[in-house]
């Protein structure tokens, strides 16, 4: 029965009733106490009569009121009168998606923007253990000023229970659980597996949000009939209607997107709330990027764009064009060839910083491609890519560089035009040595990068040998679309950060469906799990398993290829241990392309683990030259002499590299361990609390509380140990480290145990058995030697 307005239920007086829902009727009220308008819904008897269905309700409603995201709905209260009990919600002044649906067409914009922060509160629930279980338009909210609330968390089920269904011939849109006396879905918008009462997962939603989505674009439910059973039926048996039969103007993306969502078998849908919001995230921006680019093209139509000449061109024209004055040199006075070179980050001047893949893509596979001249030394992405987003003068770049031609350009696009502009510039004098505007189709991107490369080398007046002419006309895809979402992977992957590195395996996994034969794809996918590794995203052996999978089948498919060979050399290193095949692999990689830094930088880790000191440095030394500017790099220039217990030596690089950079962690952390092993204890343990300031990883965590130890702070060291174990039970957390403060405690039994324990897991740290100094207090155990032998030391003998 209604509520008459005025009616007071404890300190909420009804001003309105604003409708009904599953679990009871709505109503307008005011807080009395704090003056603000809420919703208060006053729960169906069949709840509030049966204690034990309130006891979880209330369980339930307690622990949805705990998530805390701008995207749900906050619940204030549960409260009881004596007549009645009641959810008391914040107030949403809105519409709900169903009227908003009503009202007209939603534009694919505006599809995205729901589906994402839609998705962003169905995240923070599926994190804290709840599925929805309810997703429709209904329980959608759009606020005046755009925010999206989804409502009625507080039926979600924390655990899955049987449902069965009541009177299935009848009309009613909603299902109750009988034995619970709850709501647990509408049938249109319930997925196979509700449908057939099994149990439900997240996965539920992302269904659920399908069917919404769908509804949106095609302004009716991909599922329909005329009794509960009918609609059930075909949620089970039919597919539905392809979206863009039923609006043409709907992005193929799109459809791709919500179709996904539509798997009937849960296990080809999108697997998690996140793979799903990285597709609409960057549907969102290309769409932005497509109105950005028509405005600018609108504003450039018969004028000059930012050093672009925006006159109309035909497919496949190119044509001079200088960006500033510039004196151009003739090749015939070049009397020798340019063999060095940086090719700087091509600048994104399309109106939006969401199409920076696009550009930092393009100049990363000019550096690749030309890196395979064996002839020119070419900067290194991690060096020139300080560069990015600055205003340079190439001569001065050349300078700090010491490289004699420096590279620059531009890349705009908008419509379907792809515009490129690039420059190539004599850093010893300023002048051009040549400079081209492509106006081509999008399509053309792979043949645009090899023209560039061609152009480049004949200017730099390299004389290149029939296999070096190959490898610079070599593609290693003919798919535009595979190669697109290739720089798109690469682009978050070389952010180095989790969230990063995982949108970067999406990506390769997709670049290998448009193309199988994909070597490079493959690389990258290898380069992501072994940075999972590296990280301590994924436990050491699971990340070796996928990263030697991804190289071993690159190699399968081109065995020419210098970063497959280096990643599997790692592979072979860090995790198989297999130092014979490992170094093998690196100098197979130095053959294949003598230029490309990672090779020789991995190289030089590999021999310092077998106390190959001076060949290590030749080698850290030339990935230095090709990487002047990598922190890595020049923080490793110090490691032979650390390793080798040349501490005054090491300690001179570390500093070097702080003062470079003094938020680079790794150097405040190497820096602290050579004064530990100098004795300077404040000082280490100093330099051990700034890197954590930085970067509290474990690793950093582990050193500090190491230095403890040595320090004679026992507590101290006991703590971190406390942390370390707390820490575990989130995240990987390698036993090496907790190995090493057992060492410094001289409790050998716990720090061989924890070794063990790194020797069953593959641990990467296990490399550095030989020479780091912090196990020596282990050395002269029987079971250090053995541990040595496990791990393949025994077997090597001196070169």
């Amino acid at each position: 029965m209604a509520i008459a307005p005025g009616t007071r239920l404890g300190r909420y007086e009804i001003r309105s009733r604003l409708g009904a829902g599953g679990m009871g009727e709505v109503y307008l009220a005011q807080d009395m106490d704090l003056d603000r308008p809420v919703a208060l819904k006053l729960l169906l008897a069949e709840i509030t009569e049966n204690s034990e269905h309130l006891r979880r309700f209330k369980q339930e409603a307690r622990a949805a009121s705990a998530l805390n995201h701008p995207n749900i709905l906050i619940i204030h209260e549960i409260g009881r009168t004596e007549s009645a009990s009641f959810i008391v919600t914040e107030f949403i002044e809105g519409v709900t998606l169903r009227q908003r649906l009503a009202r007209g067409r939603i534009d694919e914009s505006e599809v995205c923007d729901v589906a994402i922060q839609v998705g962003s509160a169905l995240a923070a629930a599926h994190a804290a253990g709840i599925v929805h279980r309810d997703i429709k338009p209904d329980n959608i909210m759009l606020r005046g000023d755009g925010y999206v609330k989804v409502l009625d968390f507080g039926i979600a089920k924390l655990t899955e229970r049987r449902a069965q269904i009541v009177d299935p011939e009848t009309s009613t849109r909603e299902l109750i659980d009988t034995g619970e006396g709850k709501v647990i879905g509408t049938p249109e918008y319930m997925s196979p597996e509700q449908a057939r009462g099994r149990e439900t997962d997240h996965r539920t939603d992302i269904w659920s949000l399908g069917v919404v989505l769908y509804e949106l674009v095609a302004r009716q439910p991909p599922f329909e009939g005329e009794t509960i059973n009918d609609v059930l039926a075909s949620i089970l048996k039919d597919e539905p209607p392809r979206l863009r039969e039923i609006s043409p103007e709907v992005s193929a993306e799109l459809e791709r997107i919500i179709t996904k969502t539509l798997a009937k078998d849960r296990a080809e849908r999108y697997q998690t709330i996140a793979e799903l919001l990285i597709d609409f995230e960057l549907l969102k921006q290309e769409l932005e990027v497509g109105t950005e680019l028509s405005r600018f093209a609108a504003q450039a139509r018969g004028s000059t764009a930012r050093g672009f000449d925006a006159s109309p061109g035909t497919t496949g024209e190119s044509v001079n064009i200088l960006a500033r004055p510039r004196v151009t040199a003739p090749l015939q006075q070049f009397r020798e060839a340019i063999n060095s070179l940086a090719i700087l980050p091509l600048a994104n001047v399309s109106a939006h910083p969401k199409m920076e893949y696009l550009a930092d893509g393009i100049t990363e596979s000019i550096i690749n491609t030309l890196s395979q001249v064996s002839a020119l030394r070419v900067m290194a992405r991690s060096t020139v890519f300080r560069y990015k987003g600055r205003e340079v003068d190439p001569q001065e770049v050349g300078r700090d560089l010491n490289v004699r031609a420096v590279m620059l350009g531009e890349v705009l696009q908008f419509g379907s035009n792809l515009i490129i502009k690039a420059e190539l510039v004599d850093a010893e004098d300023g002048s051009q040595l040549w400079g081209e505007q492509y106006h081509r189709r999008p399509s053309d991107i792979l043949s645009i990068q090899e023209e560039i490369a061609r152009e480049i080398a004949r200017n730099l007046q390299l004389k290149l040998s029939g296999e070096q002419q190959q490898r610079l006309n070599k593609r290693h895809t003919d798919s535009t679309k595979a190669y697109q979402l290739y720089l798109k992977a690469r682009y978050f992957w070389n952010k180095r950060t989790e969230e990063g590195i995982r949108k970067s395996i999406g990506y390769f996994n997709r670049a290998i469906e448009e193309d199988p034969c994909y070597a490079l794809a493959y690389v990258g996918l290898a380069d992501a799990y072994d940075m999972m590794g590296v990280y301590h995203i994924l436990r050491p052996d699971e990340a070796s398993s996928r990263a030697k999978a991804a190289a071993e089948r690159a190699l399968e498919i081109d065995s020419s290829l210098a970063e497959a060979h280096t990643c599997l050399a790692k592979v072979k290193t860090d995790y198989d241990w297999d130092w014979l095949a490992s170094e093998a692999e690196f100098r197979r990689a130095i053959d294949l392309n003598p230029n490309y830094a990672p090779t020789h930088q991995w190289y030089a880790l590999h021999l310092m683990a077998m106390e190959r000191f001076d060949e290590a440095s030749a080698q850290i030394k030339l990935a230095q030259e090709l990487e002047p500017l990598s922190l890595s790099i020049n923080v490793s220039m110090g490691l032979p002499f650390y390793w080798s217990r040349q501490y005054d030596q090491a300690i001179e690089y570390f500093r070097k590299t702080i003062e470079v950079d003094h938020t680079f962690s790794l150097a405040h952390v190497l820096l602290g361990q050579a004064y530990l092993h100098q004795g300077l204890h404040e000082e280490a343990i100093s330099e051990l609390q700034t890197a954590r300031q930085f970067d509290n990883t474990p690793q950093v965590q582990a050193m500090l509380g190491y230095a403890y130890t040595v320090a004679g702070k026992t507590s101290e060291a006991e703590q971190i140990l406390g942390e370390l174990e707390t820490l575990s039970a989130r995240r990987y957390v390698s036993p090496y480290l907790r190995a090493l403060i057992y060492a410094g405690l001289d409790d050998k039994a716990q720090a061989f145990k924890w070794l063990d324990r790194a020797y069953e897991e593959r641990n990467e740290w296990l490399v550095w058995l030989k020479v780091d100094p912090k196990l020596d207090s282990l050395r002269a155990d029987p079971r250090f030697a053995d541990l040595l032998r496990r791990v393949g030391f025994a077997a090597l003998s001196q070169p």
